[in-house]
């Protein structure tokens, strides 16, 4: 029997698309005579990771037109100077979005930082309410989390239908494993949401037609843990030690795509898949941010 081999997604191109019309968005508004939309960004401490995430967000901005402010806060910032910032940008009209980037130093409180963003320049979409809303029938949130509206414009762009799929979502974080599940809910899809208390992991994915993994562990789904033509979105980025690796070390997702591929229909790769959609939503929703405020 012929081994199928998947049809591998090319986020970095649909990515491109999502920026190419932002660009459209940002230049429409300047010829309208509308203020460039901007985007604030608040880094605590020295996460190097994080700060190679802000540094490419502010890139992708200047790419698209569109203003970005960085701050920088010390490690020692206090909550009252974090909330008290992000208050400032709420006041500030050249700011249409704020990204606090996370995870914060342990001793801060994220839930109440978030908590003090405006919910119309909730870019990230985590602010409770926005969430709230996402949770709820007949509610709309005004922003959705990036990376989740991602992986749904993925499935939309592969023309998958989510109404009736079985949908099997690996992880539950509030960044991604809760907010794509309640996604996939609205669409009508039936939606099962896996952690590390459910039993026969590999018997619930090989029900699913589209399996989102989302869990933080390299390369834990296995070819046989995949329903063959099934689609699965890889949303984990995990750096593993190879010796044979110029540097040392490679990036791979949760998914063992190299087992996975010759089963699934369709598949993102690490690096190169989800990632660059989560920078071009975002992007996407810091245009639409500017637009309602100057509506």
């Amino acid at each position: 029997m012929a081994t199928q081999i998947a049809q591998i997604i090319d986020g970095k191109l649909l990515a491109q698309q999502v920026r190419d019309e932002v660009a459209v968005q940002v230049e429409k508004m300047k010829a309208a005579g509308k203020p460039q939309p901007g985007l604030a960004t608040v880094l605590v401490g020295d996460n190097p990771a994080s700060k190679v995430y802000v540094s490419s967000k502010q890139k992708a901005c200047a790419q698209a037109g569109i203003e970005s402010f960085g701050f920088t806060l010390p490690a020692s910032a206090t909550q009252t100077e974090v909330e008290g910032l992000v208050k400032e940008l709420n006041a500030d009209p050249r700011v249409n979005g704020i990204l606090v980037q996370l995870p914060l130093p342990g001793e801060l409180d994220e839930e109440r930082v978030l908590n003090a963003i405006s919910i119309e320049k909730d870019v990230d979409g985590f602010h409770p309410l926005n969430i709230g809303r996402l949770a709820q029938k007949g509610r709309d949130p005004l922003f959705v989390p990036c990376t989740p509206a991602g992986c749904i414009l993925i499935l939309d762009k592969l023309g998958v239908k989510l109404e009736g799929a079985n949908a099997v979502v690996l992880g539950r974080s509030n960044i991604v494993g809760m907010p794509v599940a309640l996604l996939l809910v609205r669409r009508n899809a039936t939606v099962t949401i896996c952690h590390s208390k459910s039993r026969d992991l590999p018997g619930i994915c090989r029900q699913a037609d589209v399996l989102i993994a989302a869990v933080g562990r390299p390369e834990m789904v296995r070819g046989d843990w995949v329903k063959p033509g099934a689609v699965v979105i890889d949303v984990g980025v995990n750096r593993i030690d190879d010796p044979e690796h110029p540097k040392g070390s490679r990036l791979v997702g949760d998914v063992n795509y190299n087992e996975v591929k010759e089963v699934a229909g369709a598949i993102t790769p690490v690096p190169g898949g989800v990632g660059p959609m989560t920078i071009a939503m975002l992007l996407n929703n810091t245009v639409r941010a500017a637009q309602m405020a100057h509506a």
